[in-house]
């Protein structure tokens, strides 16, 4: 962005990248939100496999290639299958690098609608920031639920270590994925040697369908959180921009999902 050297990122495979599939949702989300279609400037779709590149290169304007060797992404990796866990992995040291390079980011899933800017509900004073399936607590408090699919992390040394030893600790968690690991560590006392500061995001701004964000005066964005099924998450998402419309047409209105995805 202008003021800093900070960017938007998703990851994309083939599954998630056919026409009127979960990306298309993902970008119309931009257009149709309050102020967000000129975020799409700083959005960078970054491909897991050929497919989805040649996809992104279609239809937005900064799109990257991430090839792991040996592994194919394309298709809808099971949740907790051998090749989803590879997927989720590889995402966390590329963010390590990217954070290395220098860069604030802003990492969200794709099944995740923008519906306004989030960065008004950001913590001045956090290097690490995560959305939570469910809000219980205030933000320091990691007592938290946290999700993965959505952080806001600023490029500094401790955010660097912190993520070179998340990804580590997949060697002492084998079989879990990153959030479950990050659940594990996110008390541990590395994390208070190397001064991290680490807040968590109410979910009346930063929704999803675990815990949904009723006030939609205030929603920033909406997760297909606690949603398993391609399908399922292209009905609810759609049908979330549609009550979306409708708000931002009368100024009233409110969700009616989550329906598949219940």
């Amino acid at each position: 962005m202008e003021d800093n050297r900070t960017v938007i990122l998703t990851t994309l495979n083939d599954a998630w990248a056919e026409p009127d599939s979960v990306f298309d949702l993902f970008l119309e989300s931009f257009r149709v939100g309050n102020g967000t279609r000129r975020l799409l400037d700083h959005l960078i779709v970054v491909a897991l496999d050929k497919k989805a590149y040649d996809r992104c290169l279609a239809v937005h304007h900064h799109c990257f290639a991430l090839t792991t060797k040996g592994m194919d992404f394309s298709s809808e990796a099971e949740f907790m299958s051998t090749d989803y866990l590879e997927m989720m992995w590889r995402r966390i040291d590329f963010l390590r690098v990217v954070l290395k390079k220098g860069y604030d980011f802003v990492f969200t899933d794709t099944d995740i609608m923008w519906l306004r800017s989030p960065f008004p509900h950001f913590y001045s004073d956090a290097d690490f920031q995560i959305a939570c399936d469910y809000y219980r607590f205030s933000a320091a408090d990691k007592r938290n639920s946290p999700n993965g699919g959505f952080t806001y992390v600023r490029s500094n040394n401790r955010t660097v270590e912190f993520y070179k030893f998340w990804y580590e600790s997949r060697k002492s968690f084998p079989g879990q994925h990153d959030q479950d690991v990050l659940n594990k560590i996110k008390s541990h006392n590395f994390l208070h040697y190397i001064g991290l500061q680490m807040r968590f995001l109410d979910t009346a701004y930063i929704g999803g369908f675990c815990q949904l964000s009723r006030d939609l005066n205030r929603v920033c964005t909406m997760h297909a959180n606690c949603c398993v099924g391609l399908d399922n998450k292209i009905h609810d998402l759609s049908a979330l921009l549609d009550d979306w419309r409708k708000y931002m047409a009368s100024g009233t209105g409110g969700w009616s999902v989550p329906k598949a995805c219940r």
